[in-house]
Order: structure tokens, then sequence, then C-alpha cells
């Protein structure tokens, strides 16, 4: 009888302290989406020096969100705008980004920006060239996002490309197809003929984005074996 009332007590317990985990993890959550949004709230309409606009941070957020990814990079950190996005997506499918961005004042400031948000936790924030550290960073990944030199946007994609697991996202900003700049027409070219790739546009108002899937098979092979 005794082994029964402890039994009975051990349970209750265990069901007790399982119901306040899953509450702190709530108002953890919570607590980091309440100082997100009043971060990004306060800081509206003042990201300048070549930070995304807050639709395009959606479009980003949105994309790891759906997909679940874990494992993401940017290329040019700025002062944080898309950053911020990023990890705070990353903050909810257990994730982690590697950002990496070669000015100084920059960084810095992104850094700040990163801890105010309160997803400092959540971000790796290199300081660096990112020609030299891209090329060498081990991965995988599963998202990518690009916001660096224009004229090095295929040469980023090459170095990334096998390091994307299948099924995983290159994001590009500023990319129109109809664009006149040769950079932006190579770097489009290069991403919509590849057979590993495929591509679409996401364009909002000022600005666009190419987002690319990796297949898991490449066209030309899926091509050649369905024929088969």
């Amino acid at each position: 009888m005794k082994k029964r009332y402890m039994y009975r007590n051990f349970m209750i317990l265990t069901v007790f302290a399982l119901a306040a985990i899953a509450v702190a993890a709530e108002k953890t959550i919570t607590g980091t989406d309440a100082q997100v949004k009043a971060f990004l709230d306060a800081h509206k309409n003042q990201w300048h020096d070549m930070n995304i606009p807050e639709q395009d941070g959606q479009i980003l957020y949105d994309l790891i969100i759906t997909n679940n990814y874990t494992r993401a990079l940017e290329i040019g950190t700025s002062t944080g705008h898309s950053g911020i996005w990023i990890a705070w997506a990353l903050s909810k499918t257990g994730g982690k980004l590697i950002t990496i961005d070669i000015d100084r004042e920059r960084h810095e400031q992104a850094v700040q920006n990163f801890k105010e948000a309160g997803l400092d936790q959540y971000i790796d924030a290199r300081l660096g060239d990112a020609h030299e550290i891209v090329p060498k960073l081990g991965g995988p990944f599963d998202f990518v996002f690009n916001d660096a030199d224009k004229d090095w946007y295929v040469n980023y994609t090459k170095a990334i490309l096998p390091k994307l697991v299948a099924g995983g996202c290159y994001t590009a900003h500023n990319v129109n197809p109809r664009s006149h700049s040769t950079d932006i027409m190579e770097y489009w070219k290069f991403v919509s003929t590849h057979p590993q790739l495929e591509t679409k546009m996401a364009n909002t108002e000022g600005s666009s984005i190419a987002i690319s899937y990796k297949r898991a098979t490449p066209q030309t092979e899926k091509n050649t074996a369905e024929q088969k």
C-alpha cells in the first residue's frame, strides 16, 4: 500500500515538474519574442547603411520557420537588421547563425544590436574578409543569405553550394533578372540555369530576393534517370 502511495506521489511530482518546465520554456520564448519585437519597433525606419527593409526580413524569417532550418550563414552583416530576423527564426528552430562583415564599425554595431535584441546567443558574428572566410567554412549549412559585394556573388555561391544540404536554401539580396548590372545578370544566369538549383524571385517594394533551393538530384541527372 505504501509503495502505491509513493508511486502515485512520484507521478504527481513528475507531472508538476514537466508542467513547470513547459511553462518556463514558454515564458522564455515569449520573452525573446517580446524583446525582439520591442527592439525592432524602437528602431523601425532607422535601418540604413546597407541593411535590408523589414519586408525582406520577414521573408527570410518565414523561409527558416517553414523549412525548419537550423544551420545558417549570412554574408554581409551590415549593422544587423537581417541577422536579427534570421536569428529570431533560428531561436524557434533551435539553430544558430554565422554572419560575416569586413567593416569593424558595422560589425561592432551589429554585435551591440544583437545583444539588445536578446539574440546574441544564437549568433556567431565574425569580423573579416568574406572572400577568405567563406571558402574555409566547414558547413554544412541549410540556409544562406548573401548581401555582400555583388561582383563576388557567383564566387560565394560556388564556394558554399557543396556545403549546402539537399533541400537547403541559398538567398541573395537585390537580384533582379531585368537588372542592367553585369554582376547581377551573371549571378542570375548562374543560379537560374544551375542543374542543382531551383530558383525563384521574391519581389518586395524597392528590392528583391533570389531564392534558390538545392535539389537532391541535379536536374540533368534527374532528366536522364526519368528517360531510362
